[in-house]
């Protein structure tokens, strides 16, 4: 059975923290402990009521794993600009469903009038998210070296950007692309 992509919807939560949870445990994020039901609730509504795409992939009626736009900065010339997370459950990793994310989640912040991605690797040892990444054109712009610690080791942290759609090529709209 394909992947569906689609919205986030509240039925969605515990699968998302389930998700996060185990992400946790390694070194995709630097948070030590998992959020509770509440917490991603709100995170997830956070990223949604500002206007910002949050997806789902479902792989036979199960939530497979999730990706989303955040604003960058929050100062107003930023606006142009998301940064990317992207997170599958480690039964789930493997079969194409962090492409299909991908593509998607670009697709939807061109169609929003964003104009840059970028993608924030909180291990650079992490070979499978850096070459995911490149092969949807983002490029390695910076890498801080010991800029997290956990499990007892200093991790590098890697930056990546693409572009979307006219990117810096030209001037954008003066509305902001997520209201």
């Amino acid at each position: 059975m394909p992947v569906e992509l689609r919205a986030v919807r509240a039925a969605d939560i515990p699968a998302i923290t389930a998700i996060y949870a185990e992400q946790i445990a390694g070194v995709n994020t630097y948070e030590y402990s998992a959020p509770s039901l509440d917490e991603m609730r709100a995170r997830v509504s956070a990223i949604v009521d500002a206007g910002y795409p949050y997806l789902v992939a479902e792989l036979d009626g199960v939530v497979a794993g999730y990706a989303y736009a955040s604003a960058f900065r929050a100062r107003a010339g930023y606006r142009w600009t998301v940064e990317n997370s992207i997170y599958l459950a480690t039964a789930m990793q493997g079969r194409g469903i962090g492409k299909s994310l991908l593509g998607e989640l670009i697709a939807v912040c061109e169609q929003r009038g964003f104009l840059q991605m970028i993608a924030v690797i909180g291990d650079a040892d992490n070979l499978a998210s850096r070459q995911l990444h490149e092969r949807f054109g983002f490029r390695t712009v910076g890498v801080f070296t010991g800029i997290g610690r956990k499990h007892g080791r200093w991790l590098d942290g890697v930056q990546m950007q693409r572009a979307l759609g006219s990117g810096d090529t030209a001037p954008p709209s003066d509305e902001n692309p997520h209201d």
